[in-house]
């Protein structure tokens, strides 16, 4: 009997002998083996493509090198892939062959990314889809991008936070993604309104004093409810700390809790103060000092000896000093702060210098400035007296773009941005590169507005304030895409202005640097008509100016016109002044002036003053002249936690005729600009009426003279957008007395291109005032400040 062990071993022997002579055996005796062609021995037949739906053929075969009847090469049709794999909305790509007819039949297999083809927001009711999906980096029908999918769900949570919404919740369907569909589900949760803000810990601080550093708040403007966000609140935390460490309460520590309503409706936030010792100065070192001597250095400091430390004024000095070595030209100038704590509550600072080398300005290359000249940049670095050879005054020229002189640039030429860097060294000097951004020069506005004084008015303006009156065009298509009359930094106004009570027209051209001299040229042409108390008043006039701007901020200048003036349609009790000057008066007139301006801010000073005084000899059908003059001061009396300045305006206009005026030359005082709390023209003197018996002295025919002082403080209320007004308005003219007015009123700053323009809402009540005057209450405007 046969063990299964031995039949095993017999059954592994016949395998063994079998694969042998299955080895051994000749082919012929099963016929020769049939073998597949090498693809890469044989020539392309055809190139298809496949998988694509939104991808065109076209675009895909112009990034493929294969060519029919070609030899097929595998490396090549890898590379072609990859080629085909960059195309924007390509996923990936691969290739497959087929070998008939002797041929290869290659076939790219192109898969695209996936289409977002719906955007859908489950739960949300507070917030509109249409906002939402405005935080989205991503579009329907945009390639679906799983990262930035998932990113918007940070985004739209953020969204909620800062809409008020502190406990809402967003998730992504991811399953939806597969079929293009992004689908955020949303749980809003309550809006939690702030109740209460409170402040807990503070005593060196007044709670009103802290309010005004935070922006956390119960209501907004005083009106309208304020929401909870939290990261306002931890903004607020280092606003509040960051006011402490100003005040010398260097361990100031500051933190915020909430404590929400039990239906989260509701929320009082608390900031919990832990104020801390406060710090003095003991003494002020400076080292590494060797171009000006520490006592120059200290002169201008903010830190003193014995005061409360502040690391704000720390800080600032620290600029200071730098900014003093840089605009001597020691462009690479570092000044390095240190603070020590020398004994209890005692703190020394410490200034360490590093001068670095002093360079000349070298060559001044000027780049990005596709239509504006050159010189146009050049003759106000010269102005600045920013040119080659000169110190590199490293401070007017920062090389941020918020130099003063990168600013200048930038006002000017209307620029976007302007950056001047030092670049490249040799033989103490660096080059300035000047890169302006060109932005929007010219401008349509189109626009109406309302005053108490003007009545309402419609406004139609042209204005290029890049304008080259040698850039004719060479065509239409020059001037439909903007490329003529455009370059030389000249300005061209066209405004037109129709109104219910009066109508201004005017075209203005400027010229700033006239022969490329700091000489300013302005000519202009308009007409002005307004119905008065007793005739209606037209103008027509053209005025040429010329002004020398000088380095001290000092201007003169002297300005011709002439000006047709014509009285007509007279009331029928018109006083003898008028009667006298009815039809048509010719005026020529010649006026020599002198200017300065010193102020911090063209549209919101708050510091500084301008002055303004000049003298006109006027011709034609009368013949007079005329003295004024204008001072304005602004000085900033306080600035809270907030950095929002209380500023005092204080303005005295004095001016009087010489010789015989007509009616329309005289001055009249009253309204907004003027004596606020009497009417337009409402202070003058009067004329006696005529063809009536028992006549009066009624309507105004002007004063020979006039002087106005007017003081306001402009208060910041939330903001610096709205400020609360109180003012006094004081006045004499020829006869009648002193007036005087006291108010108060608002002001709401309104951002325009081209700065911000005040629309301002005023009550003033005479408390001295002449019988014949006319009072007004309330006024309003919107232009510029009185």
């Amino acid at each position: 009997m046969t063990t299964q062990r031995e039949l095993t071993v017999k059954t592994g022997a016949l395998t063994i002998v079998f694969v042998l002579a299955l080895v051994s055996f000749p082919r012929d005796c099963f016929g020769q083996a049939e073998t597949s062609p090498n693809p890469e021995e044989l020539r392309i037949g055809s190139i298809e493509i496949a998988g694509n739906v939104t991808i065109s053929k076209a675009m895909i075969l112009a990034s493929v090198r294969a060519r029919v009847g070609e030899f097929f090469d595998r490396a090549s049709a890898d590379e072609d892939s990859k080629r085909i794999a960059q195309i924007e909305g390509v996923e990936y790509a691969y290739y497959n062959t087929k070998v008939a007819s002797g041929q290869v039949e290659l076939t790219f297999v192109v898969v695209e990314k996936n289409l977002v083809r719906a955007i859908v927001f489950n739960g949300n009711k507070k917030v509109k889809a249409g906002k939402l999906s405005k935080d989205l980096s991503f579009k329907k029908g945009d390639y679906l991008d799983v990262f930035l999918a998932r990113a918007g769900v940070e985004m739209l949570t953020e969204l909620y936070r800062k809409a008020g919404y502190p406990s809402a919740k967003i998730s992504l369907d991811e399953g939806a993604l597969q079929i293009g569909r992004v689908i955020y589900n949303i749980k809003e949760g309550l809006r939690a309104r702030i109740r209460k803000v409170l402040f807990d810990g503070n005593e060196t601080i007044p709670t009103k004093e802290l309010k005004k550093a935070i922006k956390t708040r119960p209501r907004k403007f005083w009106l309208w409810p304020a929401y909870y966000v939290e990261q306002t609140a931890s903004e607020d935390v280092t606003k509040l700390q960051k006011a402490y460490q100003k005040k010398g309460h260097l361990n100031a520590r500051v933190t915020s809790r909430t404590n929400f309503s039990e239906d989260g409706k509701f929320v009082e936030v608390t900031f919990a103060i832990m104020e801390g010792p406060v710090y003095t100065m003991d003494k002020i070192v400076i080292t590494g000092n060797e171009f000006f001597d520490s006592e120059t250095l200290r002169k201008d400091l903010k830190l003193k000896a014995g005061e409360i430390y502040s690391k704000e004024k720390a800080d600032s000095d620290a600029k200071g000093i730098a900014n003093r070595y840089r605009e001597q030209g020691f462009v690479d100038a570092e000044v390095k702060y240190e603070r020590r704590f020398v004994e209890a509550l005692k703190v020394a600072a410490e200034f360490s210098i590093t001068e670095g080398e002093r360079f000349r300005i070298g060559q001044v290359i000027i780049t990005g400035n596709e239509s504006t000249h050159d010189k146009v940049v050049r003759r106000i670095l010269d102005e600045e007296n920013f040119k080659p050879g000169q110190w590199y005054n490293a401070n007017l020229a920062r090389g941020d773009g918020q130099g003063e002189l990168e600013k200048i640039i930038r006002r000017t030429v209307m620029t976007e941005s302007a950056f001047i860097k030092p670049v490249g060294t040799k033989r103490g000097q660096r080059n300035a590169h000047v890169n302006i951004v060109e932005g929007q020069t010219g401008s349509v506005m189109l626009g109406a507005g309302v005053a108490s004084d003007s009545g309402v008015i419609g406004q139609l303006v042209f204005d290029q304030r890049n304008f080259d009156i040698g850039a004719w065009p060479d065509n239409f298509k020059d001037i439909f895409f903007g490329d003529a009359f455009k370059g030389a930094g000249q300005r061209l106004r066209i405004s037109l202005e129709p109104g219910t009570v009066q109508s201004r027209y005017s075209v203005s051209f400027t010229e700033r640097y006239l022969y490329d001299k700091p000489i300013s040229l302005d000519v202009v042409g308009s007409s002005f008509e307004r119905g008065r108390e007793a005739y209606d008043e037209e103008r027509i006039k053209a005025y040429l100016g010329f002004e020398k701007r000088y380095k001290n901020k000092w201007r003169r200048g002297i300005s011709f016109r002439a000006e047709q003036v014509d009285v007509e349609d007279l009331e029928p009790d018109a006083p003898q002044e008028i009667i006298d000057v009815k039809g048509s008066n010719n005026l020529v007139g010649i006026r020599a002036f002198v200017r300065k301006d010193t102020t911090d801010s063209r549209f919101n000073p708050s510091k500084g003053y301008n002055f303004n005084a000049g003298y006109e000899q006027v011709g034609g059908d009368h013949t007079f002249g005329v003295l004024s003059g204008t001072q304005r001061w602004y000085k900033t009396l306080y600035e809270d936690l907030g950095e929002r300045k209380t500023i005092l305006e204080t303005k005295l206009y004095a001016a009087t005729i010489i010789g015989n005026a007509p009616p329309f030359e005289k001055f009249y005082a009253g309204g907004t600009g003027s004596l606020r709390g009497f009417d337009y023209r409402g202070v003058s003197t009067r004329g006696l009426q005529t063809n009536i018996v028992n006549p009066e002295h009624k309507d105004p025919i002007g004063s020979d003279w006039i002087m106005v002082a007017n003081a306001e403080i402009a208060v910041p209320l939330t903001t610096e957008v709205l400020s609360w007004l109180l003012f006094v308005d004081t006045g004499l003219i020829d006869t009648g007395g002193v007036r005087a007015s006291i108010g108060t009123g608002l002001q709401i700053m309104i951002p325009q291109w081209f700065g911000p323009v005040p629309m301002r809402f005023e009550l003033a009540t005479p408390f001295i005032k002449d019988g014949d005057d006319e009072t007004q209450i309330f006024s309003f405007s919107v232009g510029a400040l009185f």
